[in-house]
């Protein structure tokens, strides 16, 4: 078993420390989400974590690593006899992007269930990390489905697997940690919530911090347990204040001035439900139990919203988690002049003492990482392999002229590209949903038709593989014919494995969702540019709620620029658009053809998701010879392709000329104006992208 970095030797990243260590304390904050670029450590610090925490007693003859000081009767493997336990290390257990769900809750044989009557379960990463760590890398990233479920467990301490009738459940309870670069796509906000806490962790921009960094990570790698022996003695202090604070967790008081301070900070940031108050309230009292004291102080629920709050108060998908310590420290000085004004009456023990902020036991002693030495804080040590990025290669930013420069008019001279400074976008709206044609077999998602693990059952056939989704009725249906031949003596049926069926079932997928705007002079000299971002920004918002991957290209001057390669991160994409320039010519037979290149590329890195083009443009076309011809060429070779498409006539004022009709014709594409795109309007009825060629290349 290989060397894990130390976790006292981490440089930096006090925060992140500081989260982990207040879940190893008190598992029922809930769980830490930690966000940030990559290189920046993130996956060496939860591994490092995992050394520190306590050891826990078991039996050896249990897969699911019950505790016997506390016997669980609902385990499967049940009941233990005294005389078969012993101590191991906790566990840290890593869950891949791409696991099954049986992997991760756990498989039971349904064949063997049918055929031999036996309750065969085989337990997965739920079970193998209860009393431990389970760990998630990239964990925005990872299925729906699978986030639902390993959420569950960690609210409510219990794994469930349910098949066909057959029911097994077991205890799991563990310390979740996820990490994510938010590059690569956000997580929902109703997720984000279930997370107790969340950090933001960033690489240092200090010389001498880098250099430290680099330092200790050469001299571990050049030799592990040399370096690990360093550090042992700050590791053994971290174990020693880790069982100290959980042996004094239960005497610790949160009394009625702390609550009514979380109250009043949870009100005052309008966040939604009462977990947040929950999370704050057991993280303030972590954070007294860690600095060694019986009382929650003020400085406690400050440090404790700083964790808890910030990935709770966000009102839209593109808004990025943070709080205003400003606001905060006002609302915590409110009441800090009422204790002053009660002191004499009440005695508020829960007002300002020796113990705040400045006090000798204050969690403010030793900075963010309260009371770890200097020399333990920690590190960003690249891990490289485990912190991956997908934004690195995005094109820069053109600069900018003046807004009102003449020159940014449709008709500058040919291979410039003047543009105007950038707008805002109109406020966004609820638009029109658009499907991509036919079944497809992509990821799982809110858009278009697909065959999925998780819908509405369409049909049976026999098992591709182990079989995981029995149809009952079909199974039956087959094994009856064969009673009689199978010499069938009693009630019971008997059922051979050809019998089996598995079930067909029927959800809905993401796709990837191209944009391709036009942002060239005739957009912004009719001043449409405002609206067109607005609308793309509403198609970026219902992209979000989708599950789709995004990508978007713009055209203007002499070509066209991949703004944003496809990625998950929807927020990215409203950042480009917020950004994005105009001016110059209108070259919309490079945009479209630049889009079935990135669709040729996409479909080798990805087959199974189906991509669905939004063409947002008036339907004009500059530049080059026959500029029109070669737009029509374009869009014929996307349509031959089957390439599902919209196109977004963006045409204003009252003489209009009918271009982005005709470019829809090329396309074999619906053509909707701004208005119609709105699903609130009469004509907004929801449609499906259809096209004329064979329905697409995932159709059944």
């Amino acid at each position: 078993m290989s060397t894990p970095y130390p976790f006292a030797a981490i440089v930096g990243m006090d925060s992140l420390r500081l989260a982990l260590l207040l879940n190893a304390v008190s598992p029922s904050v809930g769980g830490v989400l930690v966000r940030g670029e990559k290189g920046t450590a993130k996956t060496t610090t939860v591994r490092a974590l995992a050394t520190l925490l306590p050891e826990v007693g078991t039996h050896t003859d249990c897969r699911f690593a019950c505790d016997p000081a506390a016997p669980d009767a609902t385990c499967p493997d049940g009941p233990h006899e005294d005389g078969t336990r012993f101590v191991r290390p906790a566990r840290m257990v890593e869950l891949p992007v791409g696991a099954s769900e049986d992997r991760l809750v756990g498989s039971l044989d349904i064949e063997r269930a049918l055929s031999d009557g036996v309750k065969a379960f085989e337990p997965g990463l739920l079970a193998a990390a209860h009393r431990g760590v389970l760990y998630v890398d990239e964990v925005n990233l990872l299925g729906d489905h699978l986030v639902d479920s390993l959420l569950d467990a960690a609210a409510t301490g219990a794994a469930h697997i349910e098949r066909e009738g057959v029911s097994v459940r077991h205890a799991s309870r563990f310390l979740l940690v996820g990490t994510m670069n938010p590059e690569e796509g956000e997580l929902r906000p109703q997720l984000l919530d279930r997370f107790g806490l969340t950090v933001e962790v960033a690489a240092s921009r200090e010389t001498d911090e880098r250099v430290e960094v680099v330092r200790r990570r050469l001299a571990f790698d050049e030799d592990p347990a040399a370096f690990a022996a360093k550090w042992a003695a700050e590791e053994d202090a971290l174990r020693e204040r880790i069982a100290a604070a959980r042996a004094l967790l239960p005497s610790v008081r949160l009394g009625d001035g702390a609550l009514r301070r979380i109250a009043a900070v949870c009100a005052g940031f309008e966040v939604d439900g009462m977990r947040a108050d929950i999370v704050t309230a057991r993280t303030a009292t972590a954070l007294a139990a860690w600095a060694g004291r019986t009382d929650v102080v003020t400085d406690d629920v400050r440090q404790a919203a700083l964790l808890a709050l910030p990935h709770r108060r966000r009102r839209n998908p593109f808004d990025a988690p943070g709080l205003d310590e400003d606001k905060l420290d006002e609302i915590l000085r409110q009441f800090e002049e009422e204790d002053e004004e009660n002191q004499g009456e009440d005695g508020d023990p829960q007002g300002p003492d020796d113990d705040g902020p400045g006090g000798p036991d204050g969690p403010g002693d030793g900075g963010p990482g309260d009371g770890v030495p200097p020399q333990e804080t920690t590190q960003e040590a690249t891990d490289a392999g485990s912190d991956t990025g997908s934004a690195a290669d995005l094109p820069p930013q053109r600069e900018q002229p003046a807004a009102d420069s003449p020159s940014a008019q449709e008709g500058s001279a040919p291979g410039a590209a003047p543009e105007a400074a950038p707008v805002a976008a109109a406020e966004p709206f609820r638009t029109r949903k658009f499907d991509v044609p036919g079944l497809g077999e992509g990821a799982a998602g809110r858009r278009s038709r697909a065959r999925t693990a998780h819908g509405r059952t369409t049909g049976a056939r026999r098992p591709r593989g182990t079989l995981t989704r029995l149809h009952l009725a079909a199974t039956l249906q087959a094994a009856a014919p064969h009673q009689r031949a199978r010499g069938r003596a009693g009630r019971g049926l008997v059922v051979r494995r050809d019998d089996l069926r598995e079930a067909v079932r029927e959800g809905r997928e993401g796709n990837l969702v191209l944009f391709v705007v036009d942002a060239s002079g005739s957009m912004a000299a009719r001043k449409r540019m405002s609206a067109v971002k607005g609308a793309v920004l509403s198609l970026l918002l219902d992209a979000y709620q989708r599950r789709d991957k995004i990508g978007m290209i713009t055209f203007r001057g002499s070509g066209a620029d991949v703004a944003l390669p496809p990625t998950s991160s929807v927020d990215a994409g409203a950042a480009r658009l917020e950004k994005l320039p105009t001016g110059g010519r209108t070259p919309l037979a490079d945009g479209l053809l630049r889009a079935r290149e990135v669709l040729r590329v996409e479909r080798l890195r990805d087959p199974s998701r189906r991509p669905l083009l939004v063409v947002v443009t008036d339907g004009r076309a500059t530049g080059g010879p026959e500029p029109l011809v070669r737009a029509s060429r374009a869009a014929g070779l996307l349509a031959a392709e089957g390439t599902a498409s919209v196109v977004v006539d963006c045409e204003a004022g009252p003489v209009r000329l009918g271009l982005a009709a005709e470019l829809g014709q090329s396309l074999r594409a619906p053509v909707v104006t701004l208005d119609e795109l709105r699903a609130d309007t009469v004509t907004a009825l929801v449609r499906t992208v259809r096209t004329t060629t064979a329905t697409t290349r995932g159709a059944a």
